[in-house]
Order: structure tokens, then sequence, then C-alpha cells
């Protein structure tokens, strides 16, 4: 490939955050093989300077992508829960590891390696003593593992890797509650979790958190042209998913966001909220030190809770405070009505 012929990221963002998934889209899509030629993004190289907010996704079909990322914002995964003699509930949940394209932005299709299917995987949860089984089955083309931040048996820790067509089950007791992360932990570590495996884990304490409208974010990136530099970046898997599509919520309700950053090649993300300020509960504990404020930073693998209300109607916008990361995916809006 010539220096020419080369799309960088600095590239797309020259064009603004609408001529980016054009750009990037004919780029990708023409010249990489592990993607779908059948597929072609729209061109649109606005200038950013005379785009308002409001026109940075030009398109506001809920593709299968945005479909994707919707789903995970509010689905999680209890698995199939039993009681044991001794009274203890047990939770048996089923992951499969696949290679599968998923769809990233409108007309972007990415190789991903993943868990049961989707990018971030399933939000797996469960209670602080609860007794789980995770029955993992890889399906993939290269071997993967599952590994769960947490306090469990070393055995359990995710480090041995299961070959294709090979099956493992996962056994701990839950403990400590908290949001915690898990992915695979097979090397080349940043080419596994790169590819899509990981996900959200929450262990919710014994006593429960006060109600409310209970939302999962996971922060990451994607290198399309595998030069260690990220290309887009996303909460749940789809860039942009939450620009023309708000999430909806209630005056003054209280909303509890499940927020990680799994986002391999950068050293922090950042979440940042306009027009309002939030409580952050750094891994998800009650009992650590809380900030009131409207940005936090996170590392790779670190996670924590916000907990908002938003006491004027309308729209919240929220992004990565990284502008390039912004521009690049990691944005969306908050709708109080």
């Amino acid at each position: 490939m010539s220096e020419q012929s080369k799309v960088s990221r600095r590239d797309v963002l020259k064009l603004g955050s609408a001529g980016a998934l054009g750009l990037a889209g004919s780029y990708f899509i023409n010249n990489l093989a592990p993607f779908s030629s059948s597929v072609k993004a729209e061109s649109n190289n606005k200038n950013h300077s005379n785009m308002d907010h409001s026109q940075m996704v030009g398109d506001i079909t809920k593709t299968s992508g945005y479909k994707m990322a919707e789903q995970l914002l509010t689905t999680f995964d209890y698995g199939k829960a039993s009681k044991l003699p001794n009274g203890q509930t047990l939770r048996e949940y089923e992951v499969v590891a696949i290679d599968k394209e998923i769809e990233i932005a409108k007309g972007i299709k990415f190789p991903g390696w993943t868990y049961n299917g989707t990018i971030p995987g399933p939000t797996f949860r469960c209670t602080e003593g609860d007794l789980l089984r995770f029955h993992f089955e890889n399906q993939g083309s290269h071997p993967h593992s599952i590994h769960f931040h947490g306090i469990h048996p070393t055995e359990m820790d995710g480090l041995e890797p299961i070959a294709p067509g090979q099956k493992f089950t996962y056994e701990f007791v839950a403990k400590p509650y908290g949001l915690q992360v898990y992915h695979c932990h097979v090397l080349p570590l940043a080419r596994h979790i790169h590819k899509g495996l990981y996900g959200n884990f929450i262990i919710d304490p014994k006593t429960p958190r006060e109600p409310a409208l209970e939302l999962n974010m996971v922060m990451n990136g994607y290198d399309l042209d595998l030069d260690g530099e990220n290309d887009f970046y996303t909460v749940n898997g789809y860039a942009f998913a939450f620009m023309n599509h708000p999430i909806k919520v209630k005056k003054d309700q209280l909303v509890r966001i499940y927020l990680s950053n799994l986002t391999e090649f950068d050293l922090i993300n950042s979440f940042h909220l306009h027009a309002n300020y939030f409580t952050y509960y750094p891994t998800g504990r009650n009992d650590n030190p809380s900030q009131f404020t409207d940005t936090v930073m996170q590392c790779q693998g670190e996670r924590g809770i916000l907990e908002m209300r938003f006491p004027y109607k309308g729209k919240y916008m929220f992004h990565a405070h990284v502008s390039e990361f912004a521009e690049l995916g990691w944005m969306g809006f908050i709708e109080a009505e």
C-alpha cells in the first residue's frame, strides 16, 4: 500500500464526523480483504466547521449495528437460575466464542471475534454470593478463554487457552460486589481484546441498590487497517449509535450507567456529560470514595458506576473528552422527557 493511498485516522478527522464515515467506509471496504465488498458507505465531505451536531450522522435508519448497541444498552444476562440444597443460588450461563462480521458504522463491517455474536459480549449479571457456572464453548478459529475480574480460584482465572472445538466450565462464587469486566486472555492479548472478546460483568450487592433506569456502556475502539491505531471509537460497538436515536429517560428519574473501558491501543478513554453532573463510584463500590463531576477518565479494564438525574427536559450530549475519539464515533445524546 502506498503512502499516497493510505488513509489515516488523522485524514478522517479533517473531514469531520459525517465525512469520516464516508471516507473511511470507501477506503476500508475497497482496500481490506476481510471486509464485505458488497457494502458501500455514503460519501459526505461536509466541512466540519459548517456542521451542527444534529448532522454528524446523516442516516437515521436503525441498522443491524445500531440495534446491537441498543440491545446491549439495557439487556442483562442473569443466566439460568436455580436453588441449591443449601439455599445458595446457582446461575449457569452459556457462552460461545464465534467469529462474526459486525457492523460498526453505516456500511462498515469488522471481522470480529465475539462472545455470543456481539461486540461487546453479553452483560452477565448476578448477586454477590451466587455460585456461577459459565459453560464456554470455542467455536472460533483461534484458541480463546474467559478471564473474569474479581476474586476467584486461580484455576478459574481464564489463563489457559481453550482450543477451537473444545469446551470448559468456569465455576466460582460471585465476589466482591460491584462492576467487573471479562475478556479473553490468550496471547497476543492486544489482538484478542481488540477483535471483540470482552464485556461487562455486574455483581449486585446483597442489599439492592435504589431502583433506577439502568444502562450498560462499554467504551471500545476498532483498528481496521491493523496499524495499531483505532479508526473508530464507540460505546457498545457502533459509531455514533445514540446521536440520531437518543437514549430516552424521564425528567428527574434516577439513571445508573455501568461504564467500562475496553479500548485497545489507547492508554485512556473518558466519559463527559453536558449540562449536568453525576456521582461516580469507582469499580461500582459504594464504599469507595465517590466523585461529583461531569467527566471521568478510565484506563483499559477500569470501570465504575455513574448515577445522575436530569433536572430539565431536553437533549444532553455525552461523549469522550478526547476530541479525536468523539469525532470518530464516541458521541451520543440522552434525552430527558
